[in-house]
């Protein structure tokens, strides 16, 4: 494998989020008087913003423009107040990023989780390494797996789409490389499956971080 910069997913990829999202949501859940989810299913709900999981996470009959929109609000209200306690990096990545970072690969962030929480989280739990873009979603007609911030980044690193690597735990990563000429890269310590991934473009797929490496000693 040939490439000279690397783009990450957040959640699912480089950080264990999801029972902070989950208290966060099942929280507002509750006080709606809404049926709560376990962790679990909240691995199936994420990974096409807030807005989306608060969507996905109400009862058919409260998914409406009004009741979403408000719940959306507190939901974020209230993950500001938990976005790290109980969220860290999953086993093995402050490993691989020094490897990148000795092998002079540049690094960036991409992720549909809203711009200010990835900002947040990245310097709560990521202050270690240098990334050259650290980018959230800002709107919703750019986000993942649309192409535009993911081509941006590389640009910006000086390389061509074919020299990037994207590493996600999702269809909607997977689709992203795929949609900006990438070499899609799944990694399965996180919230989805081999089969999505492989469904969706997955050029290789990782058990655990170090195994990236060996897929790069094979070519």
């Amino acid at each position: 494998m040939n490439f000279k910069g690397v783009i990450f997913d957040l959640d699912g990829t480089l950080v264990d989020s999801i029972e902070d999202i989950a208290d966060a949501m099942n929280e507002m859940l509750r006080c709606n008087g809404y049926a709560t989810h376990d962790v679990s299913v909240y691995k199936l709900f994420v990974g096409s913003g807030i807005r989306n999981l608060v969507y996905r996470a109400l009862p058919a009959y409260a998914r409406k423009e009004d009741i979403v929109n408000r719940c959306f609000t507190e939901m974020m209200a209230l993950y500001r107040n938990n976005f790290v306690d109980k969220s860290e990096l999953y086993p093995g990545i402050a490993e691989m990023l020094d490897r990148f970072v000795q092998r002079g690969i540049k690094m960036s962030i991409l992720s549909n989780k809203a711009d200010e929480f990835v900002t947040k989280v990245v310097d709560v739990l990521l202050p270690n390494w240098k990334f050259e873009s650290v980018m959230g979603l800002t709107s919703e007609d750019d986000k993942k797996p649309n192409p535009k911030y993911a081509l941006q980044m590389a640009q910006q690193m000086g390389f061509k789409p074919s020299e990037m690597v994207f590493m996600g735990d999702s269809s909607v990563d997977m689709k992203t490389a795929v949609n900006a000429g990438m070499i899609p890269v799944g990694v399965l310590w996180g919230f989805r499956s081999k089969d999505e991934l492989v469904e969706n473009g997955a050029k290789y797929i990782l058990e655990k971080p170090s195994d990236f490496f060996k897929v790069l000693e094979k070519g």
